[in-house]
């Protein structure tokens, strides 16, 4: 499924704040030292490593911030498989503009590029289920609008954004409350209609007391082994929808998925990633 670019305003701040930092106090003085100020050059955004894309239309945002005279011009899109050797991206323009710039575009396209890649290896693991493969909130602190987005470009889904997104109850939520029936019983209780809940559970005994109480609409099953899984898929007899989390590992995901469970959730997705090898060449 491909997916709709974020406006250019949602990922600027990111972006600009990148830069900010790279270009320190006084800007790239290696560049404006050693390259003439009319020096112009092509320069290509090459594949060097197999994957899936993403960050070009962050990476074509941070050519544009430096120097909005610059020509970009974009031969894949965000979501597309590379294969080493291929083209991503073409820019044109002062040499030392494009030159500030590309540590910024490089490091983004790299990491993002790394997430949709892994993402897509994920979901790949589940062909022929329905399971779906979702991230978490284990994200670069800064970065997760857009690691979150390169998810959705590996084939990935989003669980929640911020702990302001939805009811997401933990052991240690259900520890301080004093016990399951409390934590829905409360959630019954306050909960607006507009916003949905999950509710973590490590044993069946404590699934089946959420079935019996109600109040969730999502029951994450945290580090079951397959064949409690297996046994929880039985029990919650597609009442509420079932996310598996905990101890995810890429080996892991077909036997996993082949439960039954609607969701598979890794933290790896985002904060184990291997970078994308992504250059930029004259």
């Amino acid at each position: 499924m491909t997916h709709a670019p974020l406006p250019d305003l949602i990922l600027e701040p990111l972006v600009r704040a990148a830069l900010m930092e790279d270009l320190g106090t006084y800007g790239d003085i290696t560049t404006r030292t050693v390259i003439p100020a009319d020096t112009h050059y092509t320069a290509r955004l090459n594949a060097r490593a197999d994957g899936v894309l993403s960050g070009l239309q962050i990476a074509a945002l941070a050519f544009r911030l430096i120097n909005p005279d610059l020509k970009v011009t974009a031969h894949k899109s965000d979501g597309d498989s590379i294969a080493s050797g291929d083209v991503l991206m073409q820019i044109e323009g002062r040499a030392a503009s494009i030159l500030s710039a590309e540590r910024v575009a490089l490091n983004f396209a790299g990491r993002l590029s790394g997430i949709a890649t892994l993402t897509a290896g994920f979901v790949a693991q589940t062909k022929g289920t329905d399971t779906c493969i979702t991230c978490t909130r284990k994200t670069t602190p800064g970065l997760r609008l857009v690691e979150k987005q390169a998810v959705l470009h590996g084939g990935g889904f989003n669980h929640r954004f911020s702990l302001s997104d939805a009811i997401m109850i933990k052991d240690n939520h259900i520890a301080a409350a004093g016990g399951i029936r409390p934590v829905l019983q409360a959630v019954k209780a306050r909960a607006s209609h507009m916003v949905r809940t999950e509710i973590e559970v490590d044993r069946l005994d404590q699934l089946q007391e959420v079935l019996d109480e109600g109040g969730a609409d999502v029951i994450l099953l945290d580090n079951m082994d397959t064949p409690t899984l297996r046994d929880a898929v039985k029990i919650n007899a597609g009442r509420l929808v079932l996310e598996a989390s905990g101890n995810m590992r890429i080996d892991r995901i077909a036997e996993v998925a082949a439960t039954g469970v609607n969701y598979i959730s890794s933290g790896a997705l985002t904060h184990s990633v291997q970078t994308l090898d992504i250059g930029l060449d004259f």
